[in-house]
């Protein structure tokens, strides 16, 4: 039976109860704002939630951490909130995770430190108005000025651009051509201190109000030339990686999503009286719950087995092809479970689950961006059909 560690189980408790305490009575309010909740990025620091996969030179957890935990750690929020839930997750997989993999010694002792304990937090602009999935038809481009990258461009959709507290948002942009005649692209690190980098105003959204997600606009934005990630010419290789490790890190928010929902509508199918009896009795709403169970059972098995399994390749014991196979898979499954999760709980609560003082309506709203970002339901069959060694 697969099952996850004593230690890992131990760890969700401790999430649990951060995510009960410093994010449920409050997230009504912060929903219905649209407020970002700056003060508790560093509380989540000091829980040690952003350093799960960073080693302990940089304040991270080292060997005491892994992928595993850091999904446990997205799920959990992800219960309580999903905006919570994306925080951590862009956090971590798109802000630290393309520094820590591809970043320099220099560059990882510069920003790192700060974004594993929570004092700041930093983006990945990948997005574009005319660039979404076909990523490849990025415009932004920078241009080697000297010893400086010279970037013009737009982004979209960029989570913890705009915060407060965002110190780096690490963008892909045209450097060049290839010799084939396709778009050379790189990554560049621009800090948001940056004259020239644009925070555009926040996005009036369907769903996740207490995330932070704004365009982002560079204006000949000039940053060092060393202020490039990895090797010039290897950005698109880099984000193919870095979207592979945080699509198991949305199925994971998506599973929060769907157990949520699973136990709003079970306990309000206890308790709800119609006809003198709790509307569970009734096989129309039992049977959709027993399909719940299952959407979600089956959602958790396939996530946790693709975090093992990138944990597994961290230790070189499996192979790269394992994990993008795995987390399409988990990515596809966990978040349309999430979006059918969402709508059956509001179809057990009725006309309450209308009803905004419902968290089951809130989940409604943001389940939806599960099947969109960190690539759509669409790309994930391309993905997976690719791995079957069809061509698609």
């Amino acid at each position: 039976m697969f099952e996850l560690s004593q230690d890992h189980e131990d760890f969700r408790m401790v999430v649990r109860d951060f995510a009960e305490k410093e994010v449920a009575p409050h997230i009504a309010k912060w929903d219905a704002a649209s407020y970002f909740p700056t003060d508790l990025v560093p509380k989540m620091g000091d829980l040690g939630l952003f350093g799960l996969v960073v080693p302990e030179e940089y304040g991270g957890a080292g060997d005491a951490g892994d992928f595993t935990s850091l999904c446990v750690a997205i799920e959990e929020l992800g219960r309580v909130d999903q905006s919570i839930g994306i925080t951590l997750s862009a956090g971590v997989g798109l802000g630290i995770n393309p520094i820590l993999t591809y970043g320099t010694e220099e560059q990882k002792q510069r920003f790192l430190p700060d974004l594993v304990a929570g004092r700041a937090l930093a983006g990945f602009g990948l997005t574009e108005p005319e660039a979404g999935s076909d990523a490849g038809a990025t415009r932004t481009k920078a241009v080697r000025d000297g010893d400086e990258w010279v970037v013009s461009g737009a982004k979209a959709f960029i989570t913890n651009s705009g915060t407060d507290i965002t110190s780096v948002v690490t963008v892909t942009a045209r450097t060049g051509t290839n010799a084939d005649g396709s778009a050379q692209i790189s990554a560049v690190m621009i800090p948001s201190d940056t004259p020239g980098f644009v925070v555009e105003p926040a996005y009036h959204k369907l769903g996740w109000h207490v995330s932070d997600t704004h365009g982002l606009t560079f204006e000949g934005a000039r940053v060092p030339a060393d202020h490039l990630l990895g090797e010039e010419g290897q950005g698109f290789k880099q984000f193919l990686k870095t979207l592979d490790d945080g699509r198991i890190a949305i199925s994971a928010l998506a599973l929060g999503c769907a157990q949520a929902c699973l136990e709003l509508a079970t306990d309000y199918a206890k308790t709800r009286i119609a006809f003198g009896r709790p509307i569970g009795v009734n096989q129309g709403v039992s049977f959709q719950l027993a399909d719940l169970a299952v959407m979600v059972e089956s959602a958790r098995l396939l996530t946790y087995k693709a975090a093992w399994l990138k944990d597994e390749l961290h230790a070189g014991r499996r192979s790269v092809k394992e994990v993008k196979q795995a987390a399409a898979i988990a990515k596809l499954q966990s978040t349309e479970a999430a979006v059918t999760a969402t709508r059956i709980a509001t179809q057990v609560f009725g006309g309450n689950g209308f009803m905004e003082e419902y968290p089951v309506a809130r989940f409604y709203r943001d389940a939806k961006i599960l099947e969109i970002g960190e690539g759509t339901s669409e790309v994930q069959r391309m993905l997976i059909a690719r791995g079957l060694g069809l061509p698609a």
